[in-house]
């Protein structure tokens, strides 16, 4: 059985598509045992009727998927944790970067795993889970512990006939993701428009080539593959694009009212500055720019 932490658009994206009675979620510290009933929108074909059980105590599952809010990632698995074997594999979901360091140095001995994901998925209305963009999953190990878990991991995934790939240097993945995340959902929550609409609005314009700049400083220091400002926009731009009429997860969080992941993303970036002695003004502003709505 595959345990699923954190019961939001992305989490029952994957108990949707995973087989049949062989996923079930972790329940959460008040959450009612009632079994999750919702529809499934596909990207083909009609929606179907799902039914998620909660994990029962005593059921020990092969693997647990973490897909809660970064912010909310730490104390839930502290709330989950002592009822799951320490040889389970963690694979978390979170966006951004920081709550992944967090959750490996709080649990060396566990095997903990990150997975980046471009799948879209979203809940227009209660009771309706969304399946809003066909992406891929990539999958790694971020302790030693996990490292020789990843093929087997990524092989579990995949019987959701969803695309899932390993991967070696996971890390990379998480930044290359964090970077366009950095580039667009900020400005999409402060402009509230979807992501295509930011190219041509003046906020973005101004900001957007000082942004880039502190990003290129920022992954020279931290020793990943170095991009120029020009190359890094460009690439945020390429995604904008594609998911033109898209909304952002951060500006969905602000138009429903719900904890944002600004500092996981800019603010993290802003942090990663001042610990390297880097200059981040931009992505400071950003933070707390999203931070102050609603």
């Amino acid at each position: 059985m595959i345990a699923i932490l954190g019961a939001g658009s992305l989490g029952r994206l994957w108990a949707a598509t995973l087989p049949a009675g062989q996923v079930a979620f972790v329940p959460r510290p008040g959450q009612a045992p009632e079994p999750a009933r919702y529809r499934f929108q596909p990207l083909v074909g009609e929606s179907f009727s799902v039914t998620v059980p909660w994990l029962q105590r005593g059921q020990s599952p092969e693997l647990l998927l973490v897909t809660t809010k970064a912010g909310d990632t730490l104390e839930a698995l502290k709330a989950a944790l002592p009822s799951i074997a320490s040889s389970t594999p963690i694979v978390l979901f979170q966006n951004g970067l920081g709550s992944q360091q967090q959750v490996a140095a709080t649990w060396p001995q566990r095997p903990v795993l990150a997975a980046s994901t471009t799948e879209g998925a979203n809940r227009p209305e209660q009771g309706l889970t969304v399946h809003a963009g066909c992406g891929a999953t990539w999958v790694g190990a971020l302790n030693p512990t996990g490292q020789p878990l990843v093929n087997r991991v990524a092989q579990q995934l995949a019987e959701s006939r969803l695309e899932v790939h390993p991967e070696q240097d996971i890390l990379g993945r998480l930044w290359q993701k964090l970077v366009i995340n950095a580039g667009i959902n900020a400005f999409t929550a402060v402009l509230d428009c979807p992501n295509g609409e930011i190219l041509e609005r003046p906020f973005y314009q101004r900001w957007i080539t000082p942004l880039c700049r502190e990003i290129s400083h920022l992954l020279a220091a931290v020793g990943q593959p170095e991009h120029t400002p020009e190359a890094l926009r460009e690439s945020i731009e390429a995604v904008a694009r594609r998911t033109a009429t898209n909304t952002s997860s951060m500006r969905a969080d602000v138009l429903a009212g719900r904890p944002k992941e600004i500092d996981f993303i800019n603010g993290y970036l802003a942090r990663l500055g001042q610990l390297h002695g880097i200059a981040t003004p931009v992505n400071q502003m950003l933070t707390e720019r999203v931070q102050q709505l609603n």
